[in-house]
């Protein structure tokens, strides 16, 4: 066979006379973007992303129809060539209507699969499950019973009565594979030689620990805390979260090779620019340890004690005196920590003072209730005005009376005075637990912003010192939850990856479709109701530290997880229109308009054809007449309202579709989905 020579992006390259640039290009590992294309049939240049330029040409040719000549030269990423596949990418993004991922995932922080593992539980596969969730959470079993679970907030099985209880059966799963003979360890890659400090030991800088060792770096991570864990350790209680749970998570992520130093401050025991000199990177995620003042008179009594300060104390085993009588201010998960720990540490008369009333507590719903539960008293539209007391110590809490005024910027109803209205609360101690912020003593020479913490750039996780990176409660906008300080973490896990590399490519968010689903759509779904978590009765925890939840049985975390309704698509990981899309900076909502109105069609009792997700390449029906040798399926109308649509001639037809399946194999964007048999 002759062949040809060709110049492809600057290289010298070899092919066949009478092939492909598309094919050729392929030969010689460089990959040129199409959807409409695949070997088993003819080429049809349909889509319009094979698209190149060629030296000499005016126009740009479609690298799958147009053949090779000899002394072609041919840029495949030209901007002409990337602004023209950018235009067709956004075209059919335009009007495709679906799911790329559930909109469990897409309100998760981390970006966890939510979708997958709960799927993974329902069939019992719970290592599989697990396996995924490790993918970007190495903490499941805390994490599971900790986070205030926005995915549970998106979650559209609720339209239909009640969320999944997506967080529980998170935990669920991983109970059972961190207590089985056969706990998950990752794959790790080849030793790079690069080493990564980590300063802090909180669910940030585990997370990147995991991570970074995973791909072959190697991780010291340093923390000012007897023990690993951070905010998980110190910051919740024993009755959330049983510390045995934690440090089997955090000795799996030791066996990956971390080593761990505890009782090491920096500025203190060992110098920021010792700690930079020691690595090729460092990681600063610190956390927020430090307590927010009310800045109201008397603070200084003993017997004012911050939030997170007590929680640290109680958690070392130095609880200190609180008394019988203690009002906690705040209306955060926080403060009911701290309410909840202070019944159990045995006051008697415990109060929550929030200036706003229990619709605008930020806190979730459940522990408010369980609070109450335990005897919690609640004191809203209060705001402390001055803490009084006898002897340098508190006797009681003066309390402003409020009402609620306009929303502010975050929606809620703003808590205004009520003038001259004042009540006073007899305490023994004050608990604030209005919010914490970070300590960044010791970290010399790094920038920090307006709030006083660390500025880190939102993409490359960097900081003002070259080979330094910060992520969660310690930079930016400050505390949040842990979840998002993991999420925070992976990410940076990979700039750092690909700094040590030489190269930092900044994190970019994914382009996902979505679509928009009204309860409407569901009300066809058959109603069950959401698996109730057992829980201690209250009269018997609020007397000690043990778990107050105890867990899901088997049948109940099958039950539920099936609830799902598998709202992303099957095909996403396999899907080369959202690949594509991804390659380049698209923004479909320049063609927005009309769409068309799309439907699901489940006739062929083995295959699901998704009409809106179809982009009408023509694959499917060019594998049916060509590869298949049938000619069942056909393009029926004309222009925008085209669709795709088989014919039923007799029952045989049907039974040779159902033993084929060659449409699906070929469709580009998971419009076809083989159907469980």
């Amino acid at each position: 066979m002759n062949k040809i020579h060709l110049t492809i992006n600057g290289v010298a390259v070899t092919g066949n006379a009478g092939d492909t640039i598309l094919n050729i290009a392929a030969q010689n590992g460089i990959v040129i973007p199409t959807l409409c294309h695949h070997h088993s049939v003819k080429v049809y240049g349909a889509c319009g992303l094979c698209v190149v330029e060629c030296e000499g040409s005016p126009k740009l040719m479609r690298a799958c129809a147009t053949k090779a000549a000899d002394g072609m030269v041919i840029n495949t990423e030209s901007d002409r060539v990337v602004a023209a596949r950018k235009v067709a990418l956004e075209l059919l993004m335009s009007d495709h209507e679906g799911d790329c991922v559930g909109p469990c995932s897409l309100n998760c922080p981390a970006g966890t699969d939510c979708q997958g593992y709960v799927k993974q539980i329902a069939l019992g596969n719970d290592y599989e499950a697990v396996k995924i969730i490790k993918n970007k959470i190495p903490l499941p079993a805390s994490i599971g019973r900790v986070c205030p679970h926005p995915c549970e907030t998106a979650c559209r099985r609720k339209m239909v009565e009640e969320p999944i209880s997506i967080a529980y059966l998170k935990a669920f799963a991983a109970d059972n594979v961190l207590n089985s003979d056969h706990p998950f360890k990752p794959e790790m890659q080849p030793k790079t030689g690069k080493r990564v400090g980590i300063i802090g030991g909180g669910p940030a800088g585990l997370t990147a620990a995991y991570r970074l060792a995973i791909m072959g770096h190697t991780v010291t991570v340093y923390d000012a805390m007897p023990h690993m864990g951070g905010m998980l350790r110190y910051g919740i209680p024993e009755y959330r979260l049983p510390k045995a749970i934690l440090q089997k998570e955090i000795d799996e992520i030791a066996a990956l090779g971390v080593t761990m130093q505890n009782n090491v401050k920096i500025g203190k025991d060992v110098s920021f620019a010792d700690i930079r000199a020691a690595h090729d990177a460092v990681l600063v995620a610190t956390g927020a340890w430090t307590s927010m003042s009310m800045r109201c008179k008397g603070e200084d009594l003993d017997g004012v004690l911050g939030g997170i300060d007590f929680l640290r104390d109680v958690a070392l085993h130095k609880a200190p005196d609180i008394g019988e009588k203690v009002a906690v201010c705040g209306g955060g998960n926080t403060a009911m920590d701290a309410c909840r720990t202070a019944v159990r540490l045995g006051a008697q008369q415990v109060y929550v003072v929030y200036r706003r009333t229990r619709n605008e507590m930020p806190a979730e719903e459940l522990e408010i209730n369980e609070a109450e539960e335990e005897g919690v008293i609640y004191k809203f539209l209060t705001n402390p005005a001055e803490i009084l007391g006898e002897n340098g110590k508190v006797t009681a809490l003066k309390l402003q009376v409020m009402e609620l005024g306009e929303p502010d910027e975050s929606g809620r109803r703003s808590p205004v005075p009520v003038e001259g209205k004042f009540e006073i609360l007899p305490v023994d101690s004050v608990i604030m637990a209005i919010g914490q912020k970070a300590d960044v003593s010791g970290l010399d020479g790094i920038e920090l912003n307006k709030k006083g913490i660390i500025a880190a750039d939102e993409t490359t996780f960097s900081t003002n010192l070259d080979g330094v990176f910060a992520v969660g409660d310690a930079t930016n906008k400050g505390a949040s939850i842990a979840i998002a300080a993991i999420g925070e973490a992976d990410k940076a896990s990979y700039v750092i990856d690909s700094y040590l590399k030489g190269d930092v490519i900044p994190y970019r968010k994914p382009y996902v479709s979505e679509r928009v689903v009204t309860p409407e759509m569901l009300a066809d779904r058959e109603k069950q109701s959401r698996g109730k978590m057992p829980v201690r009765d209250a009269a018997e925890r609020k007397n000690d530290f043990k778990e107050i939840t105890l867990g899901f049985d088997e049948e109940t975390a099958r039950k539920e997880a099936a609830r799902c309704l598998s709202c992303g698509c099957h095909d996403y990981h396999d899907c080369s229109l959202i690949r594509h899309a991804n390659r380049y900076d698209i923004h479909p909502d320049r063609f927005s308009g009309a769409k068309h109105h799309g439907f699901v069609e489940q006739k062929l009792q083995v295959i699901e054809r998704n009409q809106d997700k179809c982009i009408l390449c023509g694959l499917c029906v060019r594998a049916c007449e060509e590869d298949a040798k049938q000619g069942i399926l056909g393009l029926v109308g004309r222009g925008f309202d085209t669709v795709i649509k088989p014919e039923f001639n007799c029952p045989a037809t049907i039974e040779v579709c159902k033993n084929c399946k060659k449409c699906v194999n070929v469709c580009p964007t998971g419009a076809l989905k083989i159907l469980d048999e």
